[in-house]
């Protein structure tokens, strides 16, 4: 048996309690962008630093991050969740999904559907 060894963060407990969530919001966001609201108290009791920073932006495709996410523990354990589902995966590969997490803890999902080597070039 093999296990997949993703490094995760203290965050991950808090994105995999939502995964059918965020499995459901990325499939709506292939007709709109959408938006759910957590708690706050989710985010600050598991890192009670106050120079802890939780707004992030996350454009993630084929199972990687598009933009540099370093700086953002809750953008990395994102990530680490979404590869590990095979849904997520499959959407993933079709489309770039952005992931924003604004200072009111309510985040914001939208996705650009990846274009086509044919649909690109016109004859």
């Amino acid at each position: 048996m093999q296990f997949d060894t993703v490094a995760t963060n203290a965050f991950f407990p808090v994105w995999k309690k939502y995964r059918p969530v965020l499995l459901k919001l990325m499939k709506d966001a292939e007709e709109e962008t959408q938006t759910y609201p957590f708690s706050k108290h989710e985010f600050t009791d598991v890192d009670t630093k106050k120079s802890t920073t939780y707004p992030f932006k996350l454009e993630a495709h084929e199972g990687r991050a598009v933009n540099s996410i370093k700086s953002s523990l809750l953008a990395q354990d994102l990530l680490s969740l979404l590869k590990m589902s095979q849904t997520a995966v499959e959407l993933m590969d079709a489309a770039t999904y952005t992931f924003k997490l604004d200072k009111e803890f309510v985040l914001h999902v939208s996705s650009e559907k990846a274009e086509n080597a044919e649909e690109t070039t016109e004859e």
